[in-house]
C-alpha cells in the first residue's frame, strides 16, 4: 500500500483544514487507517483512527470534538477534517495504514504517508 497525503497549509487559530490521503492497492479497505502528526523536536503523536469498515472511530483526547475522520473504501482515501485549529496543532501530519492492536501506536502501523504540513498561527 502507497501512502499519499495532502491538503496541508497555512491557517489562522480557529481555522479549518481538510487533509486527504490516497492509497494505492486493492487492500486498502482491509486496514485501519491513522492521522498522526510530529512537531519539530516532538515524538509522533496520534490524532485519529479508523477501523477498516469506518463502523468506529478513535482520537486524541486533544482533538476530540474537533476533529472528524472518514473513508471511502471505494475511492481508497481517508480524510481528516480539522475543525478549531489551535497554533500547538502545527506539525507534519502523516497518515499511515495498519492492522495494529492499539490504533494508538504508531509503530504497529505499516505503511506510511510522506506527511503533509501544516502551520496554525495566532
Amino acid at each position: 500500500v502507497q501512502l499519499q497525503a495532502s491538503g496541508g497549509g497555512l491557517v489562522q487559530a480557529g481555522g479549518s483544514l481538510r487533509l486527504s490521503c490516497a492509497a494505492s492497492g486493492r487492500t486498502f479497505s482491509s486496514y485501519v487507517m491513522g492521522w498522526f502528526r510530529q512537531a519539530p523536536g516532538k515524538e509522533r503523536e496520534f490524532i485519529a483512527g479508523i477501523t477498516w469498515s469506518g463502523g468506529r472511530t478513535y482520537y486524541a483526547d486533544s482533538v476530540k470534538g474537533r476533529f472528524t475522520i472518514s473513508r471511502d473504501n471505494a475511492k481508497n482515501t481517508v480524510h481528516l477534517q480539522m475543525n478549531k485549529l489551535k497554533p500547538e496543532g502545527t506539525a507534519v501530519y502523516y497518515c499511515a495504514a495498519g492492522r495494529p492492536v492499539r490504533y494508538y501506536n504508531a509503530h504497529e502501523y505499516d505503511y506510511w504517508g510522506q506527511g503533509t504540513q501544516v502551520t496554525v498561527s495566532s
